[in-house]
């Protein structure tokens, strides 16, 4: 069996109990206010509910890439399997994502209210455990979040209660694995995030179901690439530059290698890690990466 050949300790910070504090009002004392936080679940993307405009938006611009990939005016700059991947998912894209992304959403909220409910009726508080970078470029906390046990309870609950959100959702199939360098797990965390992903892959499970299933990574790059295309038209050309639509190098977190951004798929879903090209250099040096054939 493949096994994960990265070994990563991070060593992130832990926010006590952050839930408690999601609301904002008079402060405790004269340097301690309550704020409200937003927070990117790190690992995990689900699918879009609104990215750049609604269902008809999406449906119509998704519906003409498709005009525009098949007229093969565009294929001096696309890798092949990756428009032979893309191309028959593009029809009615936009309401499949955006119903998964409704889908995804309700069994979030139904496994908060049920791994955060105590039995005397109250909420537990969310546990967070936020990464090495702090904040993405929207100012949100980029964590793994958990219900809260105190010390007592610990003694007490299973590793399955322990769970964090963040691997519940890709263990249901409502999220993919979206492991960005450098905000890596450690490599326990890893090997079940992966197991997950994997089990939820081979087993249809939530928008895995969909046969023309379209990841929320591979969603905004169709339409990153939608707009590409239709720039390059509307100057006379068919030149589209691939940092328009897809930026980030993939790594097989199995085998070390690297693979252009447009070779993904030659990537498990569950073995992908990915990597902006200004940490490629530092990435390469530190997790020994070597570069696919």
């Amino acid at each position: 069996m493949e096994k994960v050949q990265i070994f990563w300790d991070p060593s992130g910070i832990e926010l006590d109990q952050l839930g408690k504090k999601t609301k904002s009002g008079d402060p405790a004392d004269g340097d301690t206010p309550y704020v409200r936080m937003p927070i990117r679940m790190l690992g995990i993307d689900t699918p879009e509910t609104s990215y750049q405009g609604g269902e008809t938006t999406a449906n119509n611009k998704l519906n003409e890439l498709k005009t525009l990939l098949e007229t093969g005016n565009f294929d001096s700059w696309i890798d092949p399997e990756l428009k032979a991947h893309i191309v028959p998912r593009l029809v009615s894209a936009g309401t499949r994502q955006i119903t998964q992304g409704n889908q995804a959403k309700t069994v979030f909220k139904q496994l908060l209210d049920t791994r955060l409910a105590k039995p005397n009726g109250t909420n537990r508080s969310l546990f967070v455990m936020a990464a090495d970078e702090h904040f993405d470029r929207y100012g949100r906390l980029l964590a793994y979040i958990a219900p809260s046990f105190t010390k007592t309870e610990l003694a007490t609950v299973s590793l399955e209660q322990r769970k964090t959100f963040n691997l519940l959702l890709l263990e249901s199939g409502w999220a993919s694995s979206i492991i960005i360098y450098p905000n890596l797990p450690k490599n326990s965390d890893l090997r079940l995030a992966r197991t997950a992903v994997k089990n939820a892959v081979e087993n249809n499970l939530g928008a895995w179901a969909d046969p023309l299933m379209l990841t929320a990574y591979e969603y905004r790059m169709c339409i990153k690439l939608y707009n590409a295309c239709k720039k390059a038209k509307a100057s006379n050309g068919f030149f589209i530059r691939e940092s328009d639509w897809v930026q980030r190098y993939c790594i097989d977190m199995t085998t070390l290698k690297v693979y252009n951004p447009q070779q993904y798929l030659k990537v498990k879903p569950e073995n992908r890690l990915f990597i902006w090209p200004f940490e490629i250099r530092d990435a390469v040096g530190e997790l020994n990466l070597i570069a696919a054939e």
